[in-house]
């Protein structure tokens, strides 16, 4: 990996206006570095229904080895995004102020490109590698949602790197979106000549707003309502008012207990005043909950420590194209890229945790290799590389057995309690070994075993 050039890479991406349905010119850009990289680029045709100028990227890289990847971003970001100019002070890039800085998420696009590209550089032999950078990711994940993600094979890992944190830190929980419009239906009289014949469909909006939980409702829950508006005049009570909002939870039943308390509030006000309402209710996704013993969570954990990253577990408050794709079924999750302050012009990133992105999807590429090696080789790779517990080596558990003359797994049915609690020091997967002959080796966690 080179970090100039990662850094001078961002700093480029990052000078590219590129607003949500305005994503034409980043596209461009990144379908050119990625075509010098070897990958056969194209676009689908989401723009029909996203609004956007371009559609999705998806670009293919195929491989020498089994195996295979999805690396993600989006190309989009929020406003003010004209003429974003990074600034390097201290190890930290910030923007000159005025804007934001677009490490959402040109962060993570960035990091991608030269994960990739030094892992071409170094020769290694690689699996087959997708690219998906989506559009209108800021809009309630619209790219996302348009795409069709059938090119890619059951199980292929899929990577979405897009959050704020240490890159290391693994996204394992994220919530649903729920977003409703209700039009509340009043009265229109002139404010100022009859007002007592008007029934206001604006104080009916507010007074649902007033009797609705709202802000942050348990660890994991939240609503809001963020729009609020009429047609009319100052001297007109108004006969019709809208109002959006939304709910987020990691819980779908505690989403829609939620929605209901909402719905409630708002027919109640309406009722009260004489009036009505009209609710329509929208999931823009669905919640993401993966076990720390996930696969997926732990081949993300081996590649940050491969990285010299510390892997961590969070829960998001927000939605990523994670919660797109996982909801149809594709091993999807996503992963911070140490982006802070995002959405804002104090947004920022420092030059080392840009660099340690860009390693972490360095080893991600090569753990999508390991894990199509059969089952021993895997275990003996993941071990000589990584030096972890479930590589290939000898242990201190392993040294009573010295001086015997046979191998501890080969014992009789009878003793099958006593293998399992010695088995369960390596793995606890190892229960299974009181039918592996070898004498040498364990057959699940591969540590060797000693004899005289």
């Amino acid at each position: 990996m080179k970090p100039d050039r990662l850094l001078d890479l961002f700093c480029e991406l990052a000078r590219i206006e590129s607003p949500s349905r305005r994503e034409a010119l980043m596209a461009k850009r990144c379908k050119a570095e990625l075509e010098g990289l070897g990958f056969t680029v194209r676009f689908d045709d989401s723009a029909e229904r996203t609004g956007s100028d371009t559609g999705n990227l998806i670009a293919f890289r195929a491989g020498s080895v089994p195996g295979a990847v999805a690396l993600c971003g989006h190309m989009d970001t929020v406003r003010p995004c004209k003429g974003i100019e990074p600034v390097v002070e201290g190890g930290v890039i910030r923007s000159a102020g005025d804007t934001i800085l677009s490490a959402d998420d040109k962060a993570g696009v960035a990091a991608i490109f030269e994960g990739v590209r030094s892992l071409i550089e170094a020769g290694e032999a690689l699996p087959d590698v997708y690219v998906v950078l989506t559009t209108c990711e800021e809009m309630h994940l619209l790219g996302a949602g348009a795409l069709d993600a059938s090119f890619l094979s059951e199980g292929t890992p899929c990577y979405v790197l897009d959050a704020d944190g240490d890159p290391g830190t693994i996204i394992n929980q994220a919530p649903c979106h729920c977003t409703f419009t209700a039009t509340f239906r009043g009265k229109s009289a002139h404010a100022g000549v009859e007002p007592e014949r008007g029934v206001s469909a604006l104080a009916m909006a507010a007074q649902a707003v007033c009797h609705m939980p709202l802000g942050r409702i348990s660890a994991h829950t939240t609503s809001n309502v963020g729009v609020i508006e009429c047609d009319g005049a100052t001297n007109v009570v108004p006969g019709t008012c809208w109002l959006s909002g939304e709910c987020r939870s990691t819980s779908l039943e505690r989403a829609r207990a939620e929605r209901s308390a909402m719905d409630e509030a708002m027919r109640a006000a309406a009722a009260q005043a004489g009036g009505s309402v009209d609710i329509e209710w929208r999931t823009d996704y669905l919640p993401i909950s993966y076990a720390s013993d996930h696969p997926l969570v732990e081949g993300v954990m081996r590649a940050a420590r491969a990285a010299g990253l510390r892997p961590r577990l969070a829960a998001s408050g927000g939605g990523a194209d994670a919660n797109i794709l996982a909801g149809r079924g594709i091993s999807a999750i996503t992963l911070a890229t140490g982006m802070a302050n995002y959405h804002s012009c104090d947004e920022y990133i420092t030059v080392d945790d840009l660099n340690g992105c860009a390693r972490l999807v360095e080893q991600l590429v090569l753990e999508a290799r390991i894990a199509a090696l059969p089952r021993r080789e895997r275990f003996r790779r993941r071990g000589r590389a990584q030096g972890d517990a479930v590589g290939v080596r000898e242990t201190s558990i392993s040294r009573p057995l010295q001086g015997f003359g046979f191998c501890l797994l080969r014992l009789a049915e009878p003793t099958r309690p006593l293998i399992r609690n010695f088995c369960n020091n390596f793995s606890r997967n190892c229960v299974q070994n009181v039918h592996h002959r070898s004498l040498k080796r364990c057959m699940t966690c591969q540590n060797t075993v000693k004899y005289g």
